[in-house]
């Protein structure tokens, strides 16, 4: 068992709720079972009254298991990752890359997630990339971009060149790589994901069987309203206390 000291009483009720947010996100996503060991990365960036001019966030400790995370283990890093408080546990730098990119280019994103699933990397490397067969599809296919792959990515000249394939997209293809979405809050990240990866899973599901039938194109251009119809115009906020009731269910521990 880790023995992590409780952070609550040292920060803003703001940035300790921001943390109680991610660490339930890193939990649900090995919960769903999106993690791979220990290396991919979830960022949350800290509102500007409480990080100050220089943009600041909260990243894992590298080397932790995603169901092991906590709100006071989580780490606050600066543009460039460079831990902004003491921690036993190490950042990736590297891994942070995609991420700084990200918000640097998109200043209204609060949360980037990144994942290598199975089914997200099987339809990265597929030249069609994402089929407009599924209803999940239709909504991903509404914000979706694509970067092609240039190696493990942890040089910073790869940024400008992800940054103009993001463009508005909340939804991005790492060519040969993975998933990432991007959202206003950690919850409309999450949500997301949840969204692109049953949408590759189905991809896959279906493409071992007959002939596929497309969705209608009129329907995919109008998938922006429908979303906002199911989630009550809410977004990732509509679900998010169902999650947080799972985690707590699950792996309690992660508000600590």
């Amino acid at each position: 068992m880790l023995n992590i000291p409780s952070l609550q009483e040292s920060v803003s009720p703001e940035e300790w709720q921001l943390r109680c947010d991610l660490a339930a996100c890193y939990r649900l996503v090995a919960l769903y079972g999106w993690s791979d060991l220990v290396f991919t990365h979830i960022s949350a960036k800290l509102p500007e009254p409480v990080s100050g001019p220089e943009h600041q966030f909260l990243i894992n400790p590298y080397g932790l298991m995603f169901d092991e995370i906590t709100a006071s283990s989580l780490i606050k890093v600066d543009m460039q990752c460079n831990k902004l408080h003491d921690s036993p546990f190490p950042v990736n730098p590297a891994g942070f890359v995609i991420h700084s990119a990200v918000h640097e280019a998109r200043p209204e994103a609060g949360c980037v997630l990144h994942t290598h699933t199975r089914a997200g990397v099987a339809v990265s490397a597929q030249k069609g990339g994402v089929l407009p067969i599924s209803q999940q599809s239709t909504f991903v296919l509404g914000s979706l971009a694509y970067h092609a792959y240039e190696g493990v990515a942890f040089r910073d000249e790869e940024k400008p060149r992800l940054q103009a394939d993001l463009g508005e997209a909340n939804f991005l293809m790492l060519r040969n790589h993975g998933l990432l979405t991007v959202g206003k809050t950690i919850a409309d990240a999450f949500l997301s994901m949840y969204t692109f990866e049953n949408t590759c899973r189905i991809q896959i599901d279906a493409q071992a069987g007959g002939e596929l039938i497309a969705v209608n194109p009129q329907i995919v251009s109008g998938v922006a309203q429908a979303m906002r119809v199911q989630t009550g115009g809410l977004g990732g906020a509509f679900a998010w206390p169902a999650l947080l009731r799972k985690v707590e269910r699950d792996l309690p521990g992660w508000n600590t």
